[in-house]
């Protein structure tokens, strides 16, 4: 049996000790177990036509060796998580060797030759150890890379082959990942996030780092069931702590208190991976009880399957929206609303340029005081040329996707520039319309992203963010009324208008099926 789970334990371990004054080194060093751990996030959109390089992972995370634990400390997610495990349940008996973060924002498929530069140093990373007794990763699930199907499961893949069956290989996943087969036979342990929007980032680490840590120490066996689903979109929002959705994870967690259990996942798959094997998973492990695990899977997909009509709220055009909050004069005052810019989602992995609500913004709305991002690097850097105070007359938007997408000529005050993390970075005031302009896009997850710019929440209108999920629960203190507004773009939330070419067939809810489960159609 491999302990895949156990070494991505002894993975979160090493991430945990820098936390403490001195590194900590297992008690009995004969007896010592040796755990690698790597992180290698990225979430792709298939149909951006920007490849996602070294200069996006920088602008993230990008970590080598010890660097990786000092990061991963102060970062709190799951290898702080994971290395708290170690802390916790590796009784002294855990060597843990980190070998690189690498986390970018979402985009298009990631440069082949970074790829491979980055999974060759956890591969090399794994060769230079005289024994490597369990393994974790932290990995999104829906990494893309240009000329490759699931990247994902190409590096578990090479790395069982080069550690063998006995080491056990544990991996954890965003809430949206797409589990493969490679990755069911490469990996012993596959445990997802359990919210949406997530923050349990941290927990999921910790849960991983402990099954992984208990299967190297040998006192769990555990076994892992997989279902692939024929299922592309249902549940409505898709929110844990809402319905329909919310019956389901209240589910996994009733099972995950059963003996003998050991992890309950749901993954509502990535929308915007163009893949052979898209679609719904259910995971379910436990200690050697294989049948348990089947029933557990099986009951989770079931459920998905019968919520999958559940249908999105409605959406507005900007227009619309415009006219909707400027009638919203208490929420206004008391806070602002927000615009959810759901086909121009940057946290899909979109280029982060549409120009649609920017264009009714100036035609309808230019004396509301709104707040919105927009990447475009030439304008950024033809704009760079000016001083704070003098007005400039720009072309934005429209350069990356041009199908969906169009330019626009926009005119105002420099008002701030100062260099980020998303590059070159500009306010460009029209009015009160307030234009972010950057070279790397924006996905306005968080509040401070305005606020480090001395943009006051309090004082707008509008607020125009570029993720689906994460503003939901961040921008609580401020929004009062939320719109999701609908445009043509690339992370369209209809599959109907996505130009899929790889994914399996029949599929929900493009086609007319009546059942999840693949083996009994055919395709995949």
């Amino acid at each position: 049996m491999r302990s895949t789970c156990m070494a991505g334990l002894l993975f979160s371990v090493i991430l945990f000790l820098p936390s403490c004054s001195q590194k900590q080194e297992p008690g009995n060093t004969e007896d010592a177990r040796t755990i690698l751990y790597a992180e290698f996030m990225h979430e792709v959109n298939s149909f951006s036509p920007v490849l996602t390089t070294e200069r996006d992972f920088k602008a993230d995370h990008l970590f080598f060796g010890e660097d990786v634990v000092a990061s991963a400390t102060d970062e709190k997610k799951q290898l702080a998580g994971f290395l708290k495990a170690v802390d916790k349940h590796g009784r002294g008996m855990i060597h843990t060797v980190p070998l690189v973060q690498a986390k970018s924002m979402s985009g298009g498929p990631i440069d082949s030759s970074f790829y491979f530069m980055i999974k060759e140093t956890i591969l090399s990373g794994v060769r230079e150890q005289e024994k490597v007794d369990g393994i974790y990763l932290s990995l999104h699930g829906a990494m893309g890379v240009e000329g490759m199907f699931d990247p994902e499961g190409d590096l578990l893949q090479e790395l069982r082959t080069l550690v063998g069956d006995d080491v056990p290989i544990a991996a954890s996943f965003d809430l949206h990942a797409n589990i493969t087969r490679r990755r069911e036979q490469a990996a012993d342990i596959l445990i997802g996030y359990h919210t949406n929007p997530h923050r349990d980032h941290f927990d999921t680490g910790y849960r991983t780092g402990s099954l992984l840590i208990r299967t190297v120490l040998d006192e769990i066996d555990p076994v892992m069931t997989v279902n692939k689903m024929r299922l592309l979109k249902g549940g409505g929002m898709n929110i844990d702590f809402l319905p329909p959705f919310r019956k389901i994870f209240r589910t996994m967690k009733k099972m995950e208190r059963k003996n003998e259990v050991l992890s309950v996942s749901f993954f509502p798959v990535h929308l915007w991976i163009d893949d052979p094997e898209l679609g719904y998973s259910t995971i379910a492990l436990t200690n050697g009880k294989p049948e348990l695990a089947r029933e557990m899977a099986d009951s989770i997909a079931s459920m998905a399957w019968a919520v999958r009509d559940v249908p999105q709220p409605e959406g507005n055009n900007p227009e619309e929206a415009i006219v909707l909050a400027r009638r919203k004069k208490l929420a206004r005052k008391l806070g602002t609303t927000v615009f959810c810019d759901v086909s121009d989602a940057v946290g899909t992995g979109t280029p982060g340029e549409s120009t649609w609500i920017l264009k009714a913004l100036l035609e309808h709305g230019s004396d509301l005081t709104s707040y919105l991002t927009l990447r475009d690097e030439e304008a950024a850097n033809e704009a760079w040329k000016y001083e704070v105070g003098d007005k400039v007359s720009l072309r934005v938007g429209g350069k990356i996707d041009t199908v969906y997408n169009e330019t626009l000529p926009y005119s105002g005050i420099i008002i701030r520039k100062e260099e980020t993390s998303f590059g070159k970075t500009l306010i460009i005031k029209h009015d009160g319309i307030h234009l972010v302009l950057s070279e790397l896009p924006m996905a306005s997850r968080y509040p401070s992203e305005f606020r480090d710019l001395g943009l006051s929440l309090w004082k707008a209108d509008i607020v125009v963010v570029k993720n689906l999920f994460p503003f939901r629960y961040r921008y609580l203190l401020y929004n009062r009324k939320t719109f999701n507004i609908k445009t043509p773009g690339l992370s369209n939330i209809d599959p109907f208008g996505l130009k899929y070419k790889h994914i399996p067939q029949p599929i929900y809810p493009l086609d007319t099926i009546d059942t999840w489960r693949p083996n009994n159609l055919t395709g995949i």
